[in-house]
């Protein structure tokens, strides 16, 4: 089993990390953070196999949290960043110090799925090889990239999501399906297609509204 420590900086999606790996063979969670500081803490104490790490946390940044595991008496841990980082700087940071795999949110099951299934069989590999020549470095390498086939389920659309995903990201006080659908410009139905897709991929989070009428109203917030 590859022992895993999830760290996000919210608790929700550290649930649907801990939910997806579950139906994932092979891999056990062993713990779990929402600040660099505890990350860090627990890298030494359950010296796990493998952390799974966002680049935007409370106390430290993420790159930093991972500068300071290279440096630590853990530093051959292998690290996953799942994130919603697009910053070109953290991402070089994040290859300078050793990222085997860089998932941006929004994605689906499917994508973490394949992500952590072809880190498993890298892992896999490289423990049979004994004097491992060119082709084995090739089909090590060869596992951990992706497929290159569009992530995004049927119905979504990467425009629309980094439309959709950039209003929520601006209002902090929430939308609801309609107020999104007015400042994007289309139909209450594509923004509730959208809004569902980022529900279960842990982006955003909902709350319940009742307006003037008594009807309940989903309330949309970016998981920040």
């Amino acid at each position: 089993m590859i022992r895993t420590l999830l760290v996000d900086d919210d608790f929700m999606a550290v649930s649907v990390h801990r939910e997806f790996l579950a139906r994932i063979p092979g891999f056990e969670v062993v713990g779990e953070a929402t600040t660099g500081v505890r990350a860090l803490e627990l890298v030494l104490e359950l010296r796990p196999d493998l952390v799974v790490l966002d680049m935007y946390l409370p106390d430290i940044p993420g790159s930093e949290v991972l500068q300071r595991i290279r440096m630590s008496d853990h530093r051959d841990v292998d690290v996953i960043a799942i994130t919603s980082a697009k910053d070109v700087h953290i991402l070089r940071n994040a290859m300078r110090f050793g990222v085997v795999q860089y998932i941006v949110k929004p994605f689906t099951f499917g994508t973490f799925k394949e992500r952590f299934e072809r880190y498993a069989s890298a892992q896999a590999r490289m423990q049979s090889m004994l004097e491992p020549g060119q082709g084995d470095v090739d089909r090590v390498y060869g596992l951990l990239r992706v497929a290159g086939e569009d992530s995004l389920p049927k119905g979504i659309a990467a425009p629309t999501l980094d439309v959709v995903s950039g209003i929520l990201r601006a209002s902090a006080q929430g939308l609801s399906a309609t107020e999104l659908a007015e400042r994007a410009g289309f139909s209450a139905g594509v923004a509730r297609r959208y809004l569902r897709f980022l529900s279960k991929s842990g982006s955003v989070t909902f709350t319940v509204r009742y307006g003037a009428a008594g009807r309940p109203e989903h309330i949309y917030r970016w998981a920040r």
